[in-house]
């Protein structure tokens, strides 16, 4: 289980991939994963699809990572459109497929759900789904962090408190949304283990091979750009091979800061890209 790798492993590598919206492609996440499997990580989390639109699909993905490829799978589930029936059905069919680590997330709201819906959801919060989830436990139970603060949080502070709460509900480990700059991580994880929280923490880190990806991440996360990262943006919009380039020793040069600092984990989103993920780990000497 996940929780064990965070107390034999230092520092626990793990990547991100999602399922493809469209079944016709199922076989290109199975070829991917095939070649990610060479990259030795520690284990691959699957995400869950907003409302849970490709649930059936996370459990079919992480139940080949881990009978197939005989790696830890981490299954996401966020709380959106779930109540504790279909929660349970969801828990079963991991325990039938020997997925034991779940991720816990609540989520954003999703297509098609009015603000109404969203707000009269079971779970309100992760805390709510760990919770239950640990009533009949499963294995590891995983929860997200924000380095730079929930967009929902009425501070800094207040976010750290509600994290502690989170974590105190049975949160065997965390993950971070991703982030570019390093600086904010250290002074958030100082922040985080002043509050008691000694759960491990993964850094999540996405690799920028584009400009326009860049934009799309700050719009939807509202990650802080800084200068150096902007400057590269600005200097190869126009060059995507380099600009692809640029992003990966960036990529590069955040990791490799980040392991000098001794962080727990590397939690790399992939975007299901084979290539980017092989470059990465083969510049920070894990290929």
């Amino acid at each position: 289980m996940i929780k064990q790798l965070y107390q034999t492993h230092e520092p626990v590598f793990s990547l991100e991939v999602f399922p493809p919206k469209k079944d016709s492609d199922i076989d290109l996440i199975y070829s991917a994963l095939d070649s990610l499997k060479g990259l030795n990580p520690d284990f691959i989390s699957v995400t869950y699809g907003a409302g849970g639109s490709t649930s059936k699909k996370t459990i079919e993905i992480a139940s080949y990572i881990q009978n197939k490829l005989n790696v830890e799978a981490v299954a996401h589930l966020t709380c959106a459109e779930l109540d504790e029936s279909s929660l349970q059905n969801f828990l079963d069919d991991l325990k039938a497929h020997k997925v034991k680590n779940i991720l816990a997330l609540r989520g954003d709201i999703p297509t098609g759900m009015s603000n109404e819906e969203f707000n009269q959801r079971v779970f309100t919060h992760a805390s709510d789904l760990i919770s239950h989830i640990n009533k009949n436990p499963i294995g590891s139970i995983g929860a997200a962090c924000y380095p730079e603060t929930h967009p929902e949080a009425l501070s800094f502070d207040s976010d750290i408190l509600n994290l502690k709460t989170k974590v105190d509900t049975g949160v065997d480990f965390l993950i971070t949304q991703l982030f570019f700059d390093n600086h904010i991580f250290y002074q958030f994880l100082e922040k985080v283990r002043k509050a008691g929280i000694t759960t491990p923490i993964s850094a999540g880190i996405m690799p920028i091979t584009s400009a326009s990806q860049i934009q799309r991440i700050v719009e939807l996360s509202g990650s802080a750009v800084p200068t150096k990262l902007a400057h590269l943006v600005s200097k190869y919009a126009d060059q995507p091979d380099d600009m692809k380039k640029a992003g990966l020793e960036f990529a590069t040069m955040q990791i490799e800061d980040l392991l000098t600092h001794q962080v727990d984990g590397i939690h790399l989103y992939t975007m299901n890209k084979v290539d980017v993920s092989q470059t990465i780990f083969k510049n920070i000497g894990r290929i």
